[in-house]
């Protein structure tokens, strides 16, 4: 185990204390790039071998709730290992453990004994260590790169996410129809390929942050310092807010994203060509989308980028993505979503780096991921059952729904889905309109000072400030 010195560094004259700035930072992203793609690939063949396997919508959310939940759950013990441990280290061991994950899959499936119970328990092991993945990479952009550089980086991590989205499903659907729908082949793939990303943290340093007060002052225990996160946050109505807008269209995002490969396999017979399609689509916006935010860095007031890009992905991925009946008019939907995508979350992820000190972002950061995203493990599990045994049989071609939705969705199968993705889009845009009448929430960034600002002013009271900022604007 690493341990971060009490002075936040490295001593004088170590190799870690050096820093390569950007293109050390780049270097890291390439890893993460090729990783991604072989990540990106298993993903699209698993999926298509539990829908052959079950063809039900709920096999599909619960791979998606187990590769998701337990991250949620450990993330604030996670974050304040984080801030404990070398972050460099902890990146890599969290590539290693997703590495093993997939491992274990190719050695069940060439066994012929996989079954849909091993993706559960494999999926919810690797999501465990992502938990640790996540604030440890977005905590070392803070100590690699100038706050002028944050928006850009973030733009290159979409872009990475998005390239693997284009270059993933046609590689895999490829190798699918050439083998004849066997997924040995991209599974040797994605475990060549994490080796990229530990190979990339292994040539590059990472800085260790240096201590900062509110380090001192969120010292302590474990526990205490996984419920430091929890304080910092409290503390500061507009952080507390933003994540509560999260919360809220997470909530009605996960149905869109869950719900997008059983609705498209469903309304296209099984189609992992239409698939492949979709999801590129989803890649080449995302990818768009992310250079077009590293070379911009994003709207001036950050807070703008966060609610109209709530607007516009909820409009794009639930409302025309559920109306669309074609895989044309998918593909644009996914297009447009993805495209979004990069200037929400790169907006968002801007605002808490500015704001958080360095030393403490591990612990913040994972609370601020577990208020966020907590609402997504709930709607994954109710998602299948209210898909499979309430809404497709509603929506069938004599459902008892067919003569109300049946001309905005259409009827069989698939139409409760998409009605379901429709529902879901409208309240997520509800959700961005709505952030905009909280005074904690609009004014974000001018409310809370940087971190690196000289005599910031700390908030006094958590109830002084909840009770004079949280409040409706008149």
């Amino acid at each position: 185990m690493y341990t971060v010195p009490e002075s936040g560094g490295q001593a004088p004259g170590s190799g870690e204390q050096r820093n390569w700035g950007m293109p050390g930072f780049t270097i890291i992203w390439v890893g993460q790039l090729i990783s991604l793609v072989g990540s990106a690939m298993t993903m699209f063949a698993l999926t298509f071998w539990a829908w052959q396997l079950t063809g039900k919508a709920t096999a599909l959310a619960m791979m998606g709730f187990f590769g998701f939940a337990p991250a949620i759950i450990v993330s604030p013990f996670a974050g304040a290992l984080v801030d404990r441990w070398n972050r460099k280290l902890v990146m890599m061991l969290s590539d290693l453990a997703t590495g093993m994950s997939t491992i274990i899959i190719f050695i069940l499936y060439s066994m012929s004994v996989l079954q849909i119970w091993h993706l559960y328990v494999l999926g919810a092991f690797a999501s465990v260590f992502q938990a640790f993945q996540w604030p440890a990479y977005s905590a070392a952009i803070s100590t690699m790169l100038p706050k002028k550089h944050y928006g850009r980086a973030n733009g290159m991590i979409s872009m990475a996410e998005a390239g693997s989205g284009i270059l993933a499903p046609v590689i895999a659907g490829v190798l699918l129809a050439a083998f004849n729908g066997h997924i040995t082949p991209i599974l040797i793939i994605d475990i060549v390929t994490f080796s990229a990303a530990i190979g990339s943290l292994l040539v590059v340093p990472i800085p260790q942050p240096k201590r900062s007060s509110a380090g001192a002052a969120g010292s302590g225990s474990l526990l205490s310092e996984a419920g430091y996160g929890f304080r910092y946050i409290l503390a500061r109505p507009s952080l507390l807010g933003l994540q509560l807008v999260f919360f809220a269209v997470n909530l009605a995002g996960a149905f869109q994203f869950t719900l997008l490969n059983p609705m498209i396999l469903a309304r296209t017979n099984s189609s992992a060509e239409a698939m492949g399609t979709v999801q590129s689509a989803f890649g080449i916006g995302g990818l768009i989308g992310g250079l077009l935010l590293s070379v911009w860095g994003g709207p001036k007031r950050k807070v703008h980028g966060v609610l109209i890009g709530m607007m516009l992905t909820s409009f794009f991925g639930g409302v025309v993505m559920g109306l669309g009946q074609t895989t044309a008019v998918w593909a644009a939907a996914a297009f447009g979503t993805m495209f979004v995508l990069p200037v929400l979350n790169g907006s968002n992820q801007a605002i808490w780096q500015a704001k958080v000190p360095p030393d403490v972002q591990g612990r913040v950061f994972s609370v601020r991921r577990l208020i966020a995203q907590i609402s997504s493990p709930l709607a994954i599990i109710a998602v299948g059952p209210l898909a499979d045994y309430v809404f497709e049989p509603r929506l069938a071609a004599d459902g008892a729904w067919a003569g109300v939705f049946g001309s905005w969705v259409g009827t069989g199968p698939g139409a409760g889905i998409a009605l379901m993705m429709v529902i879901s889009g409208v309240v997520g845009i509800g959700v961005g309109l709505g952030g905009y009448l909280f005074k904690a929430v609009r004014d974000a960034e001018t409310l809370i000072p940087d971190h690196d600002e000289v005599g910031a002013p700390e908030p006094s009271t958590e109830a002084e400030v909840l009770l004079g900022e949280l409040q409706p604007a008149e």
